[in-house]
């Protein structure tokens, strides 16, 4: 049965239909969800229904259940599920952010991209996101900026307030380009408020103090950490992990699972719309995340192997590129 949706509804409905994913008629649409979206996966299939698509949900619910109550369930999908997701022209995911977050990260969504699907997660509180256009094409335009200046370059280094103080390395990994319109051949990104520019940060030249104060991933968190968490970095490893409860729970998380202590990612955001306190804020203007784990799936040139890939969040960075001395961040605020 056709629902009406509410007019806020029906313009973010339309803004991830038609901006982020453009769909077209006769395309094969795939929508995968859980129970607590499937409201806003019908809206998604009532209108790609309009646009002349053939949109197919699959509830994904046990799956994003387990994966959640066990970081180390395995997050590759179904076989039902992956043939599905290679078979189609847009595979949109509307489920628990962080669950997507971390289904990225997977050989079946790498092989999703190669197959020049387009793919990207749905943020939360659609029909109240007030998002125009313009928003989207300005967070488009900073990551494009950033992505020239970087390129070429070799190392970075960021602080934060907090302590913060850590040197990566990006020479010969290409930047990637995370923004809410999807492109075929583009990694799967949430949309249409996050955006970033990520890194396969070079796995073993990391050196530094990293002191998460936003959201950390994988650690069974609603919101931003209530004690910061600093990992100590050598030669690319945490060699450190400390903090309060939250620390003793990310090490008890990555412990015995290979290559799960090396900074697999650098990012920063470049969205002044993605939203504090969700995961959704590793796209925010003025934060930087680093994650432990796995990049060889989803970034360029990245070669290290992990069942985890564990985002957490600097706040209020300086992000300056040691080159040429430039800054695109100082004390949180877009300087580039």
């Amino acid at each position: 049965m056709v629902s009406q949706l509410s007019q806020n509804m029906r313009n973010d409905v339309e803004l991830i239909l038609d901006v982020c994913f453009t769909v077209e008629p006769d395309d094969i649409v795939t929508i995968i969800c859980d129970d607590a979206h499937r409201e806003q996966a019908d809206a998604l299939a009532q209108i790609a229904v309009e646009r002349g698509a053939y949109p197919v949900l699959m509830n994904n619910q046990q799956q994003v259940q387990r994966g959640m109550a066990d970081t180390l369930f395995p997050m590759d999908p179904p076989q039902n599920l992956h043939h599905a997701m290679l078979a189609s022209d847009e595979v949109i995911i509307i489920t628990n952010l962080e669950w997507a977050n971390r289904f990225a990260h997977v050989k079946a969504v790498k092989e999703t991209v190669e197959a020049k699907v387009k793919i990207g997660s749905i943020e939360d509180g659609m029909g109240s996101w007030d998002l125009s256009e313009e928003d989207i094409h300005a967070a488009i335009r900073r990551a494009k900026e950033a992505i020239e200046v970087l390129k070429g370059k070799n190392r970075v280094h960021v602080t934060t307030p907090l302590g913060t103080d850590i040197t990566v390395s990006i020479e010969g990994r290409p930047a990637l380009q995370v923004t809410p319109i999807r492109g075929r051949g583009m990694m799967m990104g949430p949309t249409p408020l996050w955006a970033e520019v990520a890194f396969a940060a070079v796995e073993d030249q990391s050196e530094g103090t990293v002191v998460v104060d936003g959201v950390m991933l994988g650690i069974g968190l609603d919101g931003q950490v209530k004690s910061p968490i600093t990992w100590t970095m050598e030669k690319g490893r945490a060699v450190k992990i400390e903090g309060g409860a939250e620390a003793e729970q990310l090490l008890k998380v990555i412990t015995g699972v290979e290559n799960s202590e090396y900074i697999g990612e650098f990012a920063f955001g470049v969205s002044d719309k993605a939203p504090f306190g969700t995961p959704s804020e590793k796209g925010r203007v003025g934060t930087v995340h680093f994650a432990l784990g796995d990049n060889h799936n989803a970034y360029p040139g990245g070669q290290n192997v992990s069942k985890l890939h564990l985002d957490g969040v600097c706040l209020n960075a300086t992000m300056r590129i040691v080159d040429n001395d430039q800054y695109i961040l100082k004390d949180g605020e877009w300087v580039l």
